[in-house]
């Protein structure tokens, strides 16, 4: 069977266990600060980078399975994965700031935002720059939607005072993962 003639039932089984391994890097991400904190005069960040590990990996496998994307093209997907974690965190700290005197919730909402979107769009321009990553606009808005909406949940997060466990990882990554694997079904498909 080839890779577009993949049937309903086979492609969502699969992008099941591409939500499930989302989820799983995202049960893994909170609790990675305090063992990466013990890195003695490791700059901050690539602290916050490391912090992305799992899922960049994650990432790598997707990009070398799903797309005719050469082992370095993978590589280069997990480090723009770790570059877009950073430049998420990064952007909610920096959106926290220029909320002002909102209330917490409100400020978190939009942190989460900003740094859902950010994150999502660094790994989407990033990717699709890749030699066979989709150049389409279209393929990649699942992606930026679905970061940006899961990002609010730092809201939830934040409030519920949640350090070791978190409900905006799992979900935002759970999400991306699957929108990536979409993306790179959809150029995939069209060759």
């Amino acid at each position: 069977m080839t890779d577009t003639a993949i049937s309903p039932d086979e492609r969502r089984g699969g992008l099941l266990k591409i939500a499930a391994g989302g989820v799983l890097t995202g049960l893994l991400t909170p609790s990675l600060p305090s063992l990466i904190d013990r890195l003695v005069g490791a700059p901050g960040d690539l602290r916050i980078a490391l912090v992305a590990a799992p899922f960049a990996v994650l990432v790598l496998i997707l990009v070398r399975r799903l797309s005719p994307n050469p082992w370095w093209a993978a590589l280069a997907a997990a480090i723009i994965t770790m570059i877009a974690f950073v430049c998420a965190v990064n952007a909610a700290v920096w959106t926290d700031g220029q909320v002002g005197d909102a209330a917490k919730a409100l400020r978190n909402i939009c942190a989460g935002l900003a740094g859902g979107f950010v994150g999502a769009g660094v790994m989407a321009l990033g990717i699709s720059l890749l030699p066979a990553g989709p150049r389409d606009v279209v393929a990649w808005l699942p992606m930026l939607v679905i970061g940006t909406i899961a990002g609010a949940l730092l809201a939830l997060d934040n409030a519920l005072d949640l350090d070791l466990i978190s409900f905006l990882y799992p979900v935002w990554q759970a999400g991306v993962a699957v929108s990536l694997a979409m993306a790179l079904r959809r150029i995939t498909a069209r060759r």
